[in-house]
């Protein structure tokens, strides 16, 4: 083979790895959780429940809470129709919304959001968007109806569904992004690492002591969004941007799982008629008095909900990196070439 012709192969390769590696419209931060096979927490819930937060396997975990910003990029790949509700108005007019506004008619909608929205939480999303967002994310964030290629299959079965129960609707094995389950939000946020027996903080700021509620800079730790003698931050935004409190992360580097939006999780609670979802971690509207940002808080919404104070983060499957697969697929074609010259 010429020496021309590997030359063309080999900066083909690179530039076809490049372009799946850039396909993708959003990026989403996230941080390694290890210690697998930790020990479970004895902490008792304000529900009578104990012993969360054990996790066998490593995974990864969303930094900060899914953005307006992230989100209006997901609207505008999967909602010119927009099939099952993916947009609330809420989202922009409610005094409380993200800010992302819709614009056009059924079938060519498009969206945007309010630049000083974009980095905070999206909020107005039920159970049933954050999972399409995470299929979104699985299928490599196609563009397209909202079908079994683009939001409706791929971590999640949800096939249309949008209703106040779908106990039946859980993760698929083969995940490759995914809303947390209960042990995976509980051991990011409260366990303290480096060990399998190494117990856990009460707060997700990787203290012992209630947070205090106040933005500053810089942040010296133990801060979060909520409402303790009045807001964090108060009209228009009443959320703080993701991240702003930059040293109350938790013991593995991850911000605001106290606080902001409350944050959805695959936590079945059941009752007689329906199938209830967790979230965990308290909003900028919950008041320190119920204590929502401790470990031993425990709630559940409807799925279909879509309320001002909760949103969500993703967790992801460790994968192997790019430079991994670039470098092993430049070593095949050189290996090519050689067999080629025998």
């Amino acid at each position: 083979m010429s020496r021309p012709l590997v030359v063309f192969l080999s900066v083909l390769f690179v530039v076809s790895v490049l372009s799946v590696q850039c396909f993708a419209n959003i990026t989403i931060d996230t941080v390694p959780v290890g210690d697998p096979g930790n020990a479970p927490d004895i902490e008792v819930m304000n529900d009578g429940t104990t012993g969360y937060g054990s996790v066998g396997y490593a995974y990864n975990m969303g930094k900060y809470e899914v953005t307006a910003g992230q989100y209006t990029e997901f609207l505008n790949a999967v909602a010119a129709t927009d099939t099952y509700g993916l947009y609330n108005a809420s989202m922009w007019g409610d005094s409380y919304g993200c800010k992302i506004q819709r614009a056009g008619a059924s079938g060519s909608y498009t969206y945007s959001v309010a630049s000083d929205r974009a980095n905070r939480p999206v909020n107005h999303v039920n159970f049933w968007d954050a999972c399409r967002f995470a299929n979104w994310l699985h299928n490599g964030q196609p563009a397209g109806l909202q079908n079994s290629s683009t939001t409706e299959d791929g971590a999640y079965a949800i096939n249309g569904y949008n209703g106040d129960d779908g106990r039946t609707i859980q993760r698929k094995p083969g995940a490759k992004w995914f809303l947390p389950g209960e042990d995976e939000w509980y051991k990011a946020a409260y366990y303290k690492g480096g060990g399998t027996n190494a117990g856990y903080w009460d707060y997700p700021t990787a203290s012992n002591t209630l947070p205090s509620n106040q933005l500053v800079d810089p942040d010296p730790g133990n801060n979060a969004t909520y409402s303790n003698n009045g807001y964090t931050i108060g009209s228009p935004y009443y959320r703080t941007e993701v991240g702003a409190h930059e040293n109350s992360d938790s013991p593995y580097g991850i911000f605001d799982q106290g606080g902001n939006v409350w944050e959805w999780n695959e936590a079945i609670v059941q009752d007689v008629f329906d199938s209830y979802r967790g979230v965990r971690g308290g909003s900028f509207l919950s008041f320190a008095i119920y204590d929502p940002l401790s470990a031993s808080t425990r709630s559940y919404y409807d799925p279909s909900a879509e309320y001002d104070d909760i949103g969500f983060r993703v967790c992801a499957v460790p994968e192997p990196s790019s430079l991994l697969i670039l470098a092993g697929g430049i070593g095949m074609i050189l290996g090519m070439r050689r067999r080629m010259r025998i």
